[in-house]
């Protein structure tokens, strides 16, 4: 069987993908041949990772440095009570590879950061951002543009979140992720989902979100949301879709750019 061809059990477990018109036969080996790197394995990667292993992404890269604790199975759904004190990136593999085992996935157990994060997102053609902080996602929106990544981002506290993709090493009018927020903002200015928490099934709905952002990317199918930031507001089950435009000045993206590479980032 040569790559571009179907076993009969991926026929079988792709039938309700390959049925849709606007995925078919051509979508469903888009993502055969796709290669998607998720950053975390907690609250949004859990359901990224997840999702994209189901729907037949061939080659997904994860990668966490942390460990697998009780408080995190509240929203964690990745993990179970027989992976506390497992590394995060093994248990979600583990679950990634029950779901669909002709998918391949890549554990990376360490800590993205300005070091490693070019070599970590080379080999991959979507970056999808699963992090808890705002250092790691602006180093990650950073990375992607002079790499000339495609970026899906998201982001979730309490009952609200956000998702975007980001496209802006294709030049005009997309934006990056300094376009909407040009630094970090100070440490203690918006608390952690530690500090602040975070409803369980609503990191599963930004990251499912997130997957079919990342799905529609790989098939070249749909509207973007390039350019656009949805806002989510679970308590009063509303969505926004506000458009987000290109800065002239951004750091990162702007014709007169002051961000070269990453050392920016360098602590």
């Amino acid at each position: 069987m040569s790559d571009f061809e179907f076993s009969e059990n991926e026929v079988q477990r792709y039938a309700r993908h390959i049925v849709l018109r606007e995925v078919g036969g051509t979508g469903q080996m888009k993502l055969k041949r796709g290669r998607v790197l998720i950053v975390g394995a907690g609250g949004l990667g859990s359901p990224l990772a997840m999702y994209l292993a189901a729907a037949g992404v061939g080659t997904i890269g994860i990668v966490d440095a942390d460990t697998v604790e009780l408080s995190n199975l509240q929203r964690q759904i990745a993990h179970g009570m027989k992976d506390i004190g497992t590394p995060k990136v093994d248990s979600a593999r583990a679950t990634m590879g029950d779901m669909n085992p002709e998918v391949t996935v890549h554990a990376h157990n360490t800590r993205l950061d300005a070091s490693n994060v070019m070599d970590l997102i080379a080999d991959y053609d979507v970056i999808a951002d699963g992090s808890d902080n705002f250092d790691t996602r602006f180093l990650l929106n950073d990375a992607c543009y002079l790499a000339g990544k495609t970026l899906v981002s998201g982001a979730a506290l309490r009952f609200d979140g956000q998702v975007s993709t980001f496209k802006a090493h294709l030049g005009a009018p997309h934006p990056c992720y300094r376009c909407i927020y040009h630094a970090p903002p100070p440490e203690d200015a918006i608390p952690s989902c530690a500090q602040g928490g975070v409803l369980g099934s609503v990191v599963g709905m930004v990251g499912g979100v997130q997957a079919t952002e990342v799905l529609k990317e790989l098939m070249g199918i749909g509207d973007s949301l390039s350019g656009h930031l949805l806002i989510m507001d679970a308590l009063s089950a509303s969505f926004r879709k506000i458009k987000v435009p290109r800065d002239p000045g951004c750091p990162t993206c702007s014709d007169n750019a002051t961000i070269k590479d990453l050392s920016i980032h360098e602590h």
